[in-house]
């Protein structure tokens, strides 16, 4: 197995903290300890703790897209692909947590994030290309109405973050799978 540089290993130290405890809670020294790394090398790499945490909100959007990447790579329509969305989603909420799934940690990020901060903004952005994918694999199918794409992305996105959500809260990822069926059906109609 290859070596990890300090900055990666900071990265994964982050990540490991400002999804258990937060970002708030969880202090520059901490993330230095479970990193095992020298303080300097956190300043080699990272301006400032901000700096950090934007690190930390891209590399969880990177891994959800290897998800999605995995999931939607075969599949031959954007049907299957929208429901693979749902189903890289359940992937990342099943990831080994130290403490447990709690919920969409770009979303707890921004939660913890002033109104106007760029944290806020990037979490925005990365909700954004999953929109984007979303509307990208509908417009490929034959909708009966076409001119409502709008309205069934923001539907389909909705289910998808709100389900995402209510997994965080109860512990619960099949609600995840529950919003798929949901999911499932209204682009059925819509055909």
């Amino acid at each position: 197995m290859a070596r990890l540089s300090a900055r990666e290993k900071l990265l994964k130290a982050a990540g490991e903290l400002f999804y258990d405890q937060g970002i708030i809670a969880t202090g520059i020294d901490a993330v230095i300890t479970r990193a095992g790394v020298a303080k300097m090398s956190l300043y080699n790499n990272f301006k400032s703790k901000s700096e950090l945490v934007a690190a930390y909100i891209d590399t969880r959007h990177q891994e959800w897209l290897a998800l999605y990447a995995k999931r939607s790579a075969e599949l031959p329509n954007g049907w299957e692909r929208v429901l693979a969305i749902f189903d890289a989603y359940k992937d990342h909420a099943e990831f080994d947590y130290e403490n447990g799934f709690r919920g969409c940690g770009l979303l707890n990020a921004a939660a913890e994030m002033p109104a106007n901060s760029p944290e806020r903004a990037a979490v925005h952005r990365h909700k954004q290309e999953v929109k984007s994918i979303v509307k990208r694999e509908l417009s490929e199918l034959p909708l009966t109405h076409p001119n409502n794409i709008e309205q069934l992305t923001e539907h389909l996105c909705f289910l998808l973050e709100g389900s995402i959500s209510l997994a965080g809260l109860s512990s619960d990822t099949l609600a995840i799978d529950r919003a798929r069926t949901m999911a499932d059906q209204l682009i059925e109609q819509s055909l």
